[in-house]
C-alpha cells in the first residue's frame, strides 16, 4: 500500500498571507519525507484561489532542494496549455535536480477560464493534449525528435536535457471512459480523479483494466493512484465538519460556479469530472452531502483505516493519493493512519 497526498495551494477568502499557505505546504512535505509516503502530486490551477500554484515544475524544484525521500508528481501538468518542447526540457530538468524523483502526470483541465486565457479552444482541447503528450515522449526516447502532427511540426531537434530516469514513470489523469480507453490502448497508466464517488471509481478500474488486456497490456505492477478528498476528527461530527467546508469551498470557489470544458471527439461526448459534480448538483438538494457521504473519506482514524481496508479489497485499492481539507486531517492521518499500513 502506497501513500500519496494531492497537494493544493488553496487561500480560501485569503484569510492568510499567500506566502503562510506555502509554508504550510512546505512544512507538510518535510513531514511527509520522514515518514513514509511516496510522493507529493503538485495540482496546476491558473487564476483562481482554489489552488494558487501556477507552475508545478517549479514548485517542484523548490520541494527538491528540502527534501530526499518524497517522490515529486505533477497532478498535473497541464500539457495542452504548453509548447510540448518547453514541457519536455522543464519536466527532464526537474528529474536531473531531484535526482531522479519525478513521477510525471499529465492531463488536459477542465477549466474554460484557463482554456480561454490560453487560448485553446474547447473543440482542440483532447487533440492538443494527447499530440503535446506524445511530443513529449518522443523528445525523451529519441536523440532527434521528429513531429508531424495538427499543431505541431518539428525536423531533427536535440531536446536536452532527457530524463535521469529511463523510462520516466509516466501518468494520464483520465476521468472518462472514453479517455480511459483511449489511454489504455495505448498502454498508459492513469490516476483517478478524487470527485467521482467510490462504486464509480470501482467501475472505472475495472473498465481500465479490461481496455488494457484488450489491447495487449496488463494491470499487474502498475501503481494507479486513486485521489480522495480526507476529511478527519477526534469524532464523526467532527469530521463531516470538516468535509463541509471542504466541500463548500471547493463548490462555491471553483467547482460548481466554474462549469466545465466539453469537447466532442469522434462525435462522442466527453464526460469531466465536473460533469458529474454539476450532475450532482441538479440531481441533489445538497451536493455538499453527497459530497462528504458518497466522495471524501470521512471520519474518525479507526472509520478511515476501516474505510481503506475495505476500499483495498472492492475497488481494488494499493495507492491512495489524499487531499485533506484540513491540515489537522493531514496530521491525524499522518500519525494515525498511514502506520496501520506500513
Amino acid at each position: 500500500m502506497k501513500f500519496g497526498v494531492l497537494q493544493f495551494f488553496s487561500w480560501p477568502g485569503r484569510r492568510v498571507p499567500l506566502s503562510t499557505v506555502y509554508e504550510r505546504a512546505f512544512q507538510r512535505m518535510e513531514v511527509m519525507d520522514k515518514t513514509g509516503y511516496d510522493a507529493v502530486w503538485l495540482a496546476e490551477h491558473h487564476f483562481s484561489t482554489y489552488s494558487v500554484c501556477p507552475s508545478v515544475h517549479l514548485m517542484g524544484t523548490h520541494i527538491a532542494a528540502t527534501t530526499k525521500n518524497l517522490r515529486i508528481g505533477t497532478a498535473v501538468s497541464l500539457a495542452s496549455f504548453y509548447h510540448p518542447l518547453r514541457l519536455a526540457e522543464e519536466i527532464a530538468l526537474l528529474d536531473h535536480v531531484s535526482g531522479g524523483r519525478v513521477n510525471w502526470g499529465a492531463g488536459r483541465g477542465f477549466d474554460p477560464k484557463e482554456h480561454e486565457i490560453f487560448g485553446v479552444q474547447p473543440k482542440e482541447s483532447y487533440p492538443r493534449f494527447r499530440e503535446a503528450v506524445e511530443i513529449v515522449l518522443k523528445a525523451w526516447n529519441n536523440d532527434k525528435l521528429n513531429h508531424e502532427g495538427e499543431f505541431w511540426q518539428f525536423e531533427d531537434v536535440e531536446v536536452l536535457p532527457k530524463p535521469l530516469q529511463d523510462p520516466m514513470p509516466v501518468w494520464l489523469a483520465a476521468t472518462s471512459l472514453e479517455a480511459i480507453e483511449w489511454t489504455a490502448e495505448r498502454g498508459f497508466s492513469i490516476m483517478m480523479d478524487p470527485h467521482a464517488t467510490h462504486p464509480e471509481i470501482a467501475k472505472k478500474r475495472a473498465f481500465y483494466a479490461q481496455s488494457l488486456e484488450a489491447n495487449g497490456y496488463s494491470i499487474a505492477g502498475r501503481d494507479l493512484p486513486m485521489a480522495r478528498t480526507l476529511a478527519m476528527g477526534a469524532t464523526q461530527r467532527e469530521a463531516e465538519d470538516v468535509g463541509r467546508a471542504g466541500a463548500e469551498f471547493m463548490f462555491g470557489s471553483y467547482l460548481r460556479k466554474k462549469g466545465n470544458i466539453r469537447s466532442t471527439e469522434a462525435g462522442a461526448q466527453k464526460t469531466t469530472q465536473v460533469e458529474a459534480l454539476d450532475q450532482s448538483i441538479n440531481d441533489n438538494d445538497d451536493p455538499v452531502a453527497r459530497y462528504v457521504n458518497e466522495i471524501a473519506i470521512c471520519g474518525t482514524p479507526e472509520k478511515v483505516i476501516a474505510d481503506i481496508e475495505e476500499m483495498q479489497e472492492t475497488l481494488p485499492l494499493d495507492y491512495l493519493m489524499i487531499a485533506p481539507l484540513s491540515h489537522a486531517s493531514f496530521v491525524m492521518f499522518t500519525e494515525k493512519v498511514v502506520p496501520h499500513f506500513l
